[in-house]
C-alpha cells in the first residue's frame, strides 16, 4: 500500500502539485494521466522513494516494483535471465547450483564430495523460493514479452535498448510485489505483448498505478484516474474506470466555467454599486465592503482554465547538400557471439524518405546509431555525402549530455551565431520557459527529455534526419506536432518507430528490412509489420 499525505511537488522554482493526498492500496488500478510536464514521471518517482517530495509525507508497505521511462539498473555483465530472477533472489541459487553441478564433475575427491555435500542444501533453498514453477513462471513472463532464449542467455550490455526495457518489465512482474510504479510499460512491446500485458494489469491484486498514452490500456485496466492539472498545480482524483472519468472531467470543467461566469457576473454588480456609494462620503465604507465582497467571491471559484501549451515543432530548414548525402556500404556489427546483422548497404537520397522495420533486437537501434557515427561497425563504412548535415534523435536520448543545462544542451546542437538570447526563444516554444532552461537535463521526465531532444534538432540546419522511437512519451497533442513536423520536412528521413501514425506521416518511399538487409520499395503491406516490429 502507498499512502501520500499532503505532497507538493516543484521543478525548480515551479510548482507542479500542491497538497495533494491518496492513497493506492490493493485492487487499486490507477491511471496518472496530465499533459507533458505536469509532474508525472516526478510524482512515481516520489512514490517509489527514489527522490523527495517538496513537502508532506509518502509512507509504503510491501514490496514495491517500479519501471521507469528510461531503466539503467543492473550491471551490464549480467545475464538478462538472471536479472529477471534477481527479483526473487534465485539468481544467486541458480548460479551456486551450476557452479557445483560442475564441481561434482571434478576428478578431485574431495572436491566432488564437497559439491555432493552441497548440492541437495542448493536444491532445497532453491525450492523453498519457488523452484522449478518459479523460473517457469519466469520464462513464461519474458516469452510474452519477445524474449526469446538467445535473447535471456546475452548479457545486459549486449542487448537493445528495447530488449533492456523488456527485461525489467519482465523483472517487475515476476517479482511479485504488492504494488507497481508502471512509466510507459508499453514502449518498445508489439501489439502482441501489448495485448499480453493488459490482460495481465488487468487480473493483477495488488496496487498499480500507470502512467501511459496507450489508450486502449487505460480504458481495459484502470479502475481509479488521478489527472495532474498543470494548469491549477492539483490532482483531481476520480474513482471511475477510463470512458467515466473522460465524462466526469469534461463535465467537471463545464461546472467550473458555469461557477466562474456567475461569480464573474455578481462580482461586476458588487463593483459597480460599489462605484455608485463612493460618491457618497456617508456610504464610503460599505463601499469598499462590498468590493471587498467582489474579490472574496472571484476567489472562491476557479480562474478560466488556461489551454494546454502544447511545442511547436517544426523540423529545420535542410541546409543545401549534394544528390546522395549519405551512404553506407557492406555494414556488419556484431556483440561477442551475437550476430545483429550483416552486409547492409544503402544509399539515402536527398529528400528521401526511408523506414526500417525488423523485430525487437534486429538492430534498427544499432544501424542508426553506426549511421550517426556513434558505434563503429565491424565491417563496411559510412561515407558523408557533399554536404551532409545530420541530425539524430536517440530513443534512449543519450544525444542529452544530462550533467548540463537544458540551455547548455540546445547552445552545443545551435550554430556559432546563434545567441542564448535566440536559443531561450526556441526553448520557449518548446515549453521550456524562466528557470526551466537552468534545470540540468538529468532531472527531466521523459516527455520532457523529448522535447528537448527535438528542440536541438530544430536549430541543426540538417538535411538528413535519423529519428529512432519519435513520438515515444509525447501525450497525444504533442505527438501531433512532431508528425506534422516528420510530414512537411523537405530533407532526408531515416526512421525507426512502432507508430503507424509516424510512418503514415513520413510517406515512406523505401524500406529496409533488418537484420537480412534487404530493400524494398514502400508498398501499403509492409504497414503490418510496424506493430509486429
Amino acid at each position: 500500500m502507498i499512502t501520500a499525505t499532503g505532497v507538493e511537488l516543484r521543478a525548480g522554482s515551479r510548482l507542479l502539485l500542491d497538497d495533494a493526498s491518496f492513497r493506492v492500496g490493493p485492487g487499486d488500478r490507477v491511471g496518472l494521466v496530465g499533459r507533458n510536464g505536469a509532474g508525472k514521471t516526478t510524482l512515481t518517482k516520489v512514490l517509489a522513494g527514489w527522490n523527495q517530495p517538496a513537502a508532506g509525507t509518502v509512507t509504503r508497505s510491501g514490496e514495491i516494483g517500479y519501471l521507469p521511462q528510461d531503466p539503467r539498473d543492473g550491471e551490464l555483465s549480467t545475464v538478462a535471465r538472471d536479472r529477471i530472477l534477481a527479483a526473487r533472489g534465485l539468481d544467486d541459487i541458480v548460479q551456486a547450483m551450476r557452479d557445483t553441478e560442475g564441481a561434482m564433475a571434478s576428478a578431485d575427491q574431495e572436491t566432488h564430495e564437497k559439491a555432493m555435500d552441497r548440492y541437495p542444501r542448493l536444491q532445497a533453498r532453491f525450492e523453498a523460493a519457488g523452484g522449478y514453477a518459479a523460473e517457469s513462471e519466469a520464462a513464461t513472463i519474458a516469452a510474452a514479452l519477445r524474449l526469446d532464449d538467445r535473447v535471456l542467455g546475452q548479457t545486459l550490455g549486449t542487448l537493445s535498448g528495447g530488449q533492456r526495457r523488456r527485461v525489467e518489465l519482465s523483472r517487475i512482474l515476476f517479482s511479485g510485489a504488492q504494488s507497481l510504479l508502471l512509466d510507459e510499460p508499453t514502449n518498445h512491446l508489439d501489439a502482441d505483448s501489448i495485448i499480453w500485458l493488459r490482460d495481465w494489469l488487468t487480473a493483477y491484486k495488488g496496487g498499480l498505478v500507470v502512467i501511459s498514452h496507450d489508450v486502449a490500456l487505460l480504458d481495459q485496466v484502470v479502475n481509479r484516474v488521478f489527472h495532474l492539472d498543470a494548469n491549477r498545480s492539483v490532482m483531481d482524483q476520480y474513482n471511475v474506470g477510463w470512458k467515466a472519468y473522460l465524462q466526469q472531467r469534461e463535465t467537471d470543467e463545464k461546472r467550473r466555467k458555469r461557477e466562474r461566469v456567475n461569480a464573474e457576473r455578481k462580482a461586476e454588480q458588487l463593483l459597480a454599486q460599489a462605484d455608485k456609494m463612493r460618491a457618497k462620503a456617508t456610504k464610503a465604507t460599505a463601499a469598499q465592503n462590498m468590493a471587498k465582497r467582489a474579490e472574496r467571491l472571484l476567489a472562491s471559484v476557479e480562474g478560466e482554465r488556461a489551454a494546454d501549451r502544447v511545442a511547436k515543432i517544426r523540423f529545420p530548414t535542410p541546409a543545401p547538400c549534394g544528390k546522395v548525402p549519405l551512404r553506407a556500404s557492406d555494414l556488419s556489427k556484431s556483440y561477442g557471439s551475437l550476430e545483429v546483422f550483416t552486409d547492409v548497404t544503402l544509399a539515402i537520397d536527398k529528400g528521401s524518405r526511408v523506414v526500417i522495420l525488423g523485430l525487437n533486437g534486429a538492430g534498427k537501434t544499432t544501424l542508426l546509431r553506426i549511421l550517426a557515427g556513434i558505434e563503429t561497425p565491424d565491417t563496411g563504412e559510412v561515407q558523408p555525402g557533399h554536404g551532409l548535415r545530420l541530425g539524430y534523435y536517440a530513443q534512449e536520448h543519450e544525444t542529452l549530455d544530462v550533467s548540463r543545462s537544458v540551455l547548455e544542451n540546445m547552445m552545443t546542437a545551435a550554430p556559432d551565431d546563434m545567441t542564448p538570447t535566440d536559443a531561450r526563444k526556441i526553448l520557449g516554444s518548446f515549453l521550456f520557459s524562466g528557470d526551466d532552461v537552468d534545470k540540468p537535463a538529468r532531472v527531466l521526465s521523459g516527455g520532457e527529455k523529448t522535447r528537448l531532444a527535438l528542440a536541438m534538432l530544430v536549430v541543426s540546419a540538417a538535411n538528413v534526419l535519423l529519428l529512432d522511437e519519435p513520438t515515444n512519451n509525447l501525450d497525444p497533442a504533442s505527438r501531433a506536432e512532431v508528425l506534422g513536423a516528420i510530414h512537411s520536412f523537405t530533407g532526408a528521413i531515416v526512421l525507426v518507430t512502432h507508430d503507424e501514425g509516424a510512418v503514415e506521416a513520413l510517406e515512406p518511399d523505401r524500406v529496409l528490412l533488418l537484420p537480412d538487409g534487404d530493400e524494398d520499395l514502400w508498398t501499403p503491406e509492409y504497414a503490418d509489420l510496424i506493430a509486429l516490429a
